[in-house]
C-alpha cells in the first residue's frame, strides 16, 4: 500500500500563487507517472497534469504556461506550482501516482480556493 499525502492548498487571490506538494511512503524512483488532478463542487475530477518516469510533462490547456509541475525523487515528493491562479482553479486538488507494477494510487486532497 502506497500512501500520497498532499498539502500547500488554501485561499489566495486572483492573479496569486501557490505550491502545492505531494509526498510519498515510498520511493517515487523508477515510477511510471505522478500527477495532479482536480474536482470543482458538482464537476467530475478532472486531470491536471502527469510528470512520467522519464521526466516528461503535460498539461491540461487551461493551466499551461502558469502551472508547473516538477518532482524531488530523493524526498518521493512532487510539487505543483500554480502561477497567475485564477477562480476557475477553485477545486480539490488530487495527487495521483501509477507504480510500474500497475497500482494506482491517489492522495486525499488539498482544497485551493481563489477568490475574485
Amino acid at each position: 500500500q502506497v500512501q500520497l499525502v498532499e498539502s500547500g492548498g488554501g485561499l489566495v487571490q486572483a492573479g496569486g500563487s501557490l505550491r502545492l506538494s505531494c509526498a510519498a511512503s515510498r520511493s517515487i524512483f523508477g515510477i511510471n507517472s505522478m500527477g495532479w488532478y482536480r474536482q470543482a463542487p458538482g464537476k467530475q475530477r478532472e486531470w491536471v497534469t502527469t510528470i512520467t518516469s522519464g521526466g516528461s510533462t503535460n498539461y491540461d490547456d487551461s493551466v499551461k504556461g502558469r502551472f508547473t509541475i516538477s518532482r524531488d525523487t530523493a524526498k518521493n515528493t512532487v510539487y505543483l506550482q500554480m502561477n497567475n491562479l485564477k477562480p476557475e482553479d477553485t477545486a480539490g486538488y488530487y495527487c495521483h501516482a501509477e507504480f510500474p507494477w500497475g497500482g494506482n494510487y491517489w492522495g486525499q486532497g488539498t482544497q485551493v480556493t481563489v477568490s475574485s
